[in-house]
Formats: C-alpha cells, sequence, structure tokens
C-alpha cells in the first residue's frame, strides 16, 4: 500500500446503500417534525454534499446526498422549501438552539464540578 493507494482511496463516493439510508432518515425526521426546511451545503474538500433539515424549533439532522438535483428532489417529494446554505446562510432558530443547547451543557458541566 503506498501513498497514491491511500489519497486514491480518499475520493470515493459512498456506496447507493449509504445513500439510500441517509435519504431514508430525512425523509423520516421530516415525516415526524413540523415547520421543516431544508437546506442544501455545497461539497467541500472533506464532506461531500449534504442536505441539513431544520425544524421550526431549531432542531436539526443533516445527512449527505447524492447531489444538488437530488436534493431538490427531495425537497420537492416532501413537500418542503428547499435553500442554498451559500446563499441564504443557516436560520436563526437553528443557532439559537444551539447557543441554549451550549448554556445548559455549561450550566450541567458547572454544576457536576461544584457537587
Amino acid at each position: 500500500m503506498g501513498l497514491f493507494d491511500r489519497l486514491r482511496r480518499r475520493g470515493k463516493k459512498p456506496s447507493r446503500a449509504a445513500v439510500s439510508d441517509d435519504v431514508d432518515h430525512l425523509r423520516e425526521w421530516a415525516e415526524t417534525r413540523r415547520g421543516v426546511e431544508a437546506f442544501l451545503e455545497p461539497p467541500t474538500v472533506m464532506t461531500q454534499t449534504t442536505l441539513m433539515l431544520v425544524a421550526h424549533d431549531g432542531e436539526w439532522t443533516r445527512r449527505r446526498v447524492a447531489g444538488h438535483d437530488a436534493a431538490f428532489k427531495l425537497a420537492r417529494k416532501l413537500r418542503i422549501p428547499i435553500y442554498e446554505v451559500a446563499k441564504v446562510g443557516y436560520p436563526q432558530r437553528m443557532r439559537d438552539r444551539q447557543a441554549r443547547e451550549r448554556a445548559l451543557r455549561k450550566r450541567a458541566h458547572r454544576q457536576s464540578l461544584e457537587d
């Protein structure tokens, strides 16, 4: 196994089964939440194209998708709006929820140190 073998492996696409499992998760998640919107995240050097679903209360989940067209097709099928993160950014309700959860974790950690 040489250096180039490692580089070659890194570029492999996920199997169809893996992407299918991710799509199933997104579908189930969207069906069990209210006010869900989809946010398409472009591929980066480290990650593939991903789709983030955000519910009305800021709860979110993220999974990889086969690409731009597949993400828009899934959003149409789920009847939810889809936005491109590069154009509109992340929703404020998601950032607010993360800030609340972070504060709660810090508070719990401080209390555990005091006990």
